[in-house]
């Protein structure tokens, strides 16, 4: 969307500090901030200073912080199942929800596959897993690959298709003649100058190829151009090689093949080589695809998606993404809640009774962050076909009781225990979406003219401006 309004912007940002740092809850973080804004306006119109708004804000956002660490439920890598319900949950509500069993067998294996364990939390690169679409088949067709799979094919017909105990070679420079530094010219006055020319050139890049041979590599990956008359040699050696990949993807096959990246051939050894059980070129569709594959302790994995669309495809892409964030921010933290609306109603009815023992203006200001998290359970109910007031009613009486996990099931329409209905989501969501939403709110609070600006004109607006703001910037000149 084009978004010119610059309040509309602030949001705008919450949603893409979200998607950073989880991948998941970006809904969450702009319907809350919005309800925010909206009981703050309430506020300004009972002429609370905005302030004292914004103090009352940050005292709530610190102790919704609070009750939250308190609240949660710890969470290890070798929970499996709970950290399948976690990717379900991510699932739930989209295009890939149909194949939500298969992926989250593949999403927590891929996970596990890469994670680095620290003393009491795991530490998941999610770069190391990499993400390859292919258009074709059906979304319960796509694969975890234990190694890599990477979009390129072997670059002389000759090669083998297939190179099974295979040794890789990775190379960072070009298998070709290099052109000089310096502006120089060669003058050649006859055939046969011409013709040592030319034999001179093809044996600086026979002795390149000797080099990778006698280092024992029958794989070889270049990150730049491999010569054509290179390519001849190799392929006669029996060598299969595949050029110009991307530096990314040279890192992964680092990592997982245990592979040393060379720069200068010269340096190329036996020890510098890394392992897979079988590099294979494989065909889909009009595309080759090169797959490394039988690592013995593949630290970066490939999860191949497939769909019958490019629509399809992308929207399955993109649920993945969120859902190995997740597991990534719910690994890290040690951390989970319960989804369906309970944990924002657990919060708030918490952050109710903290309310009642903070004096002054700010009570009111902090009642209104407790109240905003409500609007999550009852957007929950609105989407769902479901009356929200009786719902929040029910809910509400739920949590009373001592039922922390209270949540809607969005599918019967009733209120049932969100943990025993395995609806699980990383702590973090919930933490950052509070953060950045009340860091929005009160950063638009803080701008005179916003508030100035907006239809309600000027009774809500206490006397010379907000406090805070330079002279002339108090946007008062109504």
């Amino acid at each position: 969307m084009q978004i010119e309004h610059p309040a509309a912007k602030m949001i705008v940002e919450v949603a893409k500090t979200q998607e950073q740092e989880v991948g998941d809850g970006t809904t969450t973080a702009v319907v809350f901030a919005g309800e925010l804004l909206k009981n703050a306006e309430g506020l300004l119109d009972q002429e609370v200073h905005p302030t004292i708004i914004t103090r009352g804000f940050r005292i709530a956002a610190v102790k919704a912080h609070e009750i939250l660490e308190k609240i949660a439920e710890p969470i290890s890598i070798k929970d499996t199942q709970l950290l399948k319900n976690i990717v379900v949950t991510a699932m739930t509500g989209k295009v890939a929800e149909q194949a939500k069993e298969i992926l989250s067998d593949i999403i927590v294996t891929a996970v596990k596959d890469v994670a680095e364990l620290g003393e009491k939390v795991a530490y998941v690169d999610t770069e190391e897993i990499k993400i390859e679409k292919k258009v074709g088949g059906a979304v319960e067709d796509t694969k975890l690959i234990k190694g890599i799979v990477l979009d390129k094919e072997k670059v002389h017909s000759e090669m083998p298709r297939q190179i099974k105990n295979a040794k890789i070679a990775l190379i960072n420079s070009a298998i070709e003649i290099r052109s000089t530094e310096t502006d120089a010219k060669i003058q050649i006055t006859s055939p046969d100058q011409m013709q040592a020319f030319l034999d001179q050139e093809e044996k600086m890049l026979k002795d390149m190829v000797n080099k990778i041979i006698n280092s024992g590599a029958n794989v070889v990956f270049c990150q730049k151009g491999i010569d054509d008359i290179a390519q001849h040699f190799l392929a006669k050696a029996g060598i299969y090689a595949a050029r110009r990949i991307k530096k990314s993807d040279i890192d992964k096959l680092a990592r997982a093949t245990g592979s040393r990246i060379i720069t200068n051939l010269d340096e190329l050894s036996i020890k510098d080589l890394g392992h897979a059980g079988n590099v294979e070129e494989k065909k889909f569709g009009e595309e080759e695809m090169t797959y490394i594959t039988e690592c013995k302790n593949p630290k970066s994995v490939t999860i191949l998606v497939k769909g019958g669309t490019e629509h399809v495809v992308d929207e399955v892409k993109r649920a993945i993404e969120d859902s190995i964030g997740d597991l990534a921010a719910a690994l890290k933290d040690g951390k989970v809640v319960a989804g369906a609306g309970s944990t924002e109603l657990e919060v708030s009815r918490l952050l109710k009774k903290f309310a009642e023992s903070v004096g002054g203006k700010e009570q009111l200001a902090v009642e209104a962050f407790a109240n905003a998290l409500e609007v999550i359970p009852r957007t929950l109910s609105e989407s769902a076909g479901l009356d929200p007031i009786d719902k929040m009613a029910e809910l509400k009486n739920a949590h009373d009781k001592g039922q922390k996990w209270a949540g809607i099931d969005v599918f019967s329409g009733k209120v049932r225990d969100s943990w025993k209905a395995n609806v699980i989501e990383p702590l973090r969501v919930k933490t950052q979406a509070i953060s950045s939403a009340s860091e929005v709110a009160i950063m638009i609070l803080r701008i005179d003219d916003v508030i100035a600006g907006s239809s309600r004109g000027g009774p809500g607006m206490p006397p010379g401006g907000m406090g805070g703001m330079p002279p002339g910037m108090d946007g008062m000149d109504m």
